[in-house]
């Protein structure tokens, strides 16, 4: 499982899989999102904007990243 550590108090979904290396662009991530592809704590997801936030659990493909939260 990868950790993805936040640099502030969200990050989108779309960037998530980009900022993982799971997709190689934000088109690309969009298609997967909407495709039904990616779980947000074990629900599909199609919201590309959707606001990911510390302790949240992302899946694609195989994958999962948990998200951390920043430090202040």
């Amino acid at each position: 499982m990868e950790i993805i550590k936040l640099k502030d108090k969200f990050i989108k979904l779309g960037q998530v899989l980009k900022l993982a290396g799971w997709v190689g662009s934000g088109v690309d991530a969009k298609v997967v999102i909407q495709d039904g592809q990616v779980k947000v704590n074990g629900q599909v997801c199609a919201q590309r904007g959707k606001k990911i936030v510390d302790g949240d659990l992302v899946e694609y493909d195989g994958h999962q990243a948990r998200i951390e939260g920043h430090e202040q």
